[in-house]
């Protein structure tokens, strides 16, 4: 690999710049080095994870969440077939290359290894709203089809799935479907299969589930709202849904609300604590999904259903997990986010 050099960081580097280093060099690892060059430790996606569920500040340095004992090969001493039998061993993507003395010489990536994997698990889309927020550009335009940049959302949306390896898609439409229709068809011109979920009535974010055939692939499958622009790893979230093994997986980002007064604490009548413009931090549901084909097969495709009333019935059942996102993630909800989408698209999606 001839850009390592690139995803280097040092131990007293902050929580902060590792997300912008992870994002900006797409190898979904970082290499943390000493002043000559020893391998201290990694950094990779799930660990960013952890940090941001274990709620880690922004200026934290990197050592309290890096890896401190990565697997390693020393250079010239195992070929490429025994390091991609260590990989797959262990569930790696990445090894680093070290010298008999531990400095850092390279990386090897199991993409490197091997070629790009196709996967059969159903991506279903939810692309069916009427987008009201957004008019007058929705009045006779479904929001999916709104250009960021020179391309439709949901355009994006898909080729952002297709460059992860899926294939096989299913779009729920309602408003202007017809217009949906006429320019995917069939999927042919992406080399994919796209078939389409139609709502008579609108059934919400999560009842359309129940319109699918009965012959999709008893596979995990990955459900989004069709109005989002997103630079997940959908691999590594398929990954997490599976090594959980679980019947669901919400991605969830968080979001700080500042109180922009004083909070008082009274305790009869008494003032205990005044805190000043207190941030308040969150994980709000980020609107992409995986569900297990079980899971699936509960809802009826009959009744009025969103997907957050539909996964808070399984919270007791404990099969329910949260994947934290850091990457960019934009919700195209109103006019603000639409132009914002639009401002960002050539340097977030290049």
């Amino acid at each position: 690999m001839n850009d390592w050099k690139n995803i280097l960081l040092n131990p007293n580097d902050s929580l902060d710049c590792a997300i912008k280093v992870l994002h900006e060099s797409g190898c979904r690892i970082i290499l943390v080095v000493d002043n000559r060059g020893g391998l201290l430790g990694t950094i990779t996606d799930g660990d960013i994870r952890r940090a941001l569920i274990n709620q880690v500040t922004m200026k934290s340095s990197v050592d309290l969440i890096m890896n401190k004992d990565p697997v390693t090969v020393v250079a010239n001493k195992i070929k490429n077939k025994e390091i991609l039998s260590l990989m797959s061993d262990r569930g790696l993507l990445h090894i680093p290359i070290v010298d008999k003395d531990g400095i850092l010489c390279g990386l090897e990536t199991l993409q490197h290894l091997i070629e790009s994997p196709i996967y059969d698990n159903p991506i279903f889309i939810m692309a069916g709203g009427f987008g009201t927020r957004l008019h007058p550009l929705t009045k006779d335009t479904p929001k999916p089809l709104l250009k960021v940049g020179i391309k439709p959302i949901l355009e994006m949306i898909i080729e952002q799935f297709i460059s992860y390896g899926f294939h096989n898609f299913y779009i729920s439409t309602h408003f202007k479907s017809e217009q949906i229709r006429d320019y995917f068809k069939n999927g042919e011109l992406h080399n994919i299969s796209i078939k389409y979920i139609h709502e008579d009535t609108p059934l919400g974010t999560a009842g359309s589930l129940g319109l699918l055939p009965n012959n999709i692939p008893d596979l995990p499958m990955i459900v989004m709202n069709g109005d989002l622009l997103t630079k997940v790893d959908f691999k590594n979230l398929l990954d997490f849904h599976c090594d959980n093994n679980v019947e669901a997986t919400m991605c969830v980002r968080e979001y700080d609300f500042q109180v922009p007064y004083g909070v008082v604490e009274i305790d009869n009548y008494k003032i205990k604590k005044i805190k000043e413009k207190p941030v308040h931090k969150f994980f709000v549901n980020a609107g992409i999904y995986v569900l297990s084909k079980n899971l699936i097969n509960k809802v009826d495709g009959k009744s009025y259903l969103d997907m957050t009333d539909f996964l808070e019935k399984e919270l007791n059942s404990d099969e329910v997990c949260a994947f934290p996102i850091h990457e960019y993630w934009l919700d195209i909800g109103q006019m603000d986010e639409y132009e914002k989408a639009n401002r960002e698209v050539a340097t977030v999606f290049t």
